[in-house]
């Protein structure tokens, strides 16, 4: 008994140390055969040295190229929803919840998605509730794609018609006023908006509703660099203007008006940024009776785009 129960010990010491064991058969050897040497980093699809090396280039496209990738966006809320729809809101998906107490606005909402052959999903409060981050939706919501921006040289095709007129926005964080202003684009004969891609508004369900559907008209390009966009727009023969209570000229008249045009709004509270200001071409004032006052972003657009167009008339 006394050798059996030391036997037995031997063998569970032997378990403990490292290299092949008792009845492994081999197993650990044959393991690492045929593997072969570790390729090299720039051979390794998955490697970050992979890109870098000669022929190994992934495709990109210009159109999204050092562009942050958006995600989607929920709506939630009956009224919110509705209204996105009435004004062509690109809605992928809308969600209702289960045994809905229907009113006006459900009933109005499920026409015109049914209509547009938006895909209706009817699902549980709880998931709606995870679906909007708990947002007060009220038993409707709706998703909405990331917006597809274009690239600021897009902007320059010269089979576009018409005198090129675009608009810039210096740090212009409200969504609000981003869709505003598309609108008086397309109101106003101008060809697209540049907006920067860091500290900036974006085109969210809140911009698209605004815009009163001039978003789905006009394109909005995303610029890494928007100092270094409006140089390359110059480079191509725009002229840049941007526009500031202390301009060097009045817009009445402007005579760069009939010109390929970039027009550079800034923030209200800021104005224009030292760099964007400095690559401007002309700085332009809009008169107004009282120099306490100042014009949202969305209105001083308004303004200039109309009498850039109807300059731009005058001379035809």
């Amino acid at each position: 008994m006394a050798g059996n129960s030391s036997r037995r010990g031997a063998v569970r010491n032997s378990g403990s140390k490292k290299g092949p064991q008792t009845g492994s058969g081999g197993q650990r050897r044959r393991g690492l055969e045929g593997k072969g040497p570790t390729p090299k980093a720039a051979e390794r699809p998955n490697h970050k040295a992979y890109d870098k090396s000669a022929g190994n280039k992934r495709p990109t496209n210009r159109a999204t190229t050092g562009r942050k990738k958006a995600s989607t966006e929920m709506i939630a809320g009956r009224n919110s929803v509705v209204e996105a729809l009435r004004t062509e809101v690109p809605i992928t998906t809308m969600f209702i919840a289960n045994r809905i107490d229907s009113d006006d606005r459900v009933r109005e909402s499920l026409t015109i998605a049914a209509e547009a052959g938006i895909p209706i999903m009817e699902t549980p409060r709880s998931e709606l509730d995870r679906l909007t981050d708990g947002a007060v939706h009220q038993g409707l919501a709706a998703q909405v794609p990331a917006y597809q921006y274009a690239h600021p040289a897009d902007l320059m095709d010269s089979e576009i018609p018409g005198v090129p007129l675009i608009v810039a926005l210096d740090g212009i964080t409200d969504p609000r006023n981003l869709g505003a202003i598309v609108r008086s684009v397309g109101a106003f004969g101008g060809h697209g908006v540049v907006v920067p891609q860091r500290r900036s508004a974006g085109m969210t369900a809140s911009a698209w509703k605004t815009s009163a559907g001039a978003a789905a008209r006009i394109p909005v390009a995303q610029a890494a660099n928007l100092v270094r966009a409006l140089e390359d727009y110059r480079k191509a023969g725009f002229f840049v203007i941007g526009l500031d209570m202390e301009g060097d000229v009045e817009l009445p008249g402007l005579d760069l008006a009939t010109s390929a045009l970039v027009v550079v709004i800034g923030s209200e509270g800021k104005g224009l940024s030292r760099l964007v200001r400095e690559t401007c071409d002309q700085i332009v004032s809009i008169p107004m009776s009282s120099a306490t006052e100042s014009l949202n972003a969305g209105i001083a657009a308004g303004v200039t785009l109309y009498e850039i167009a109807r300059l731009r008339g005058a001379q035809r």
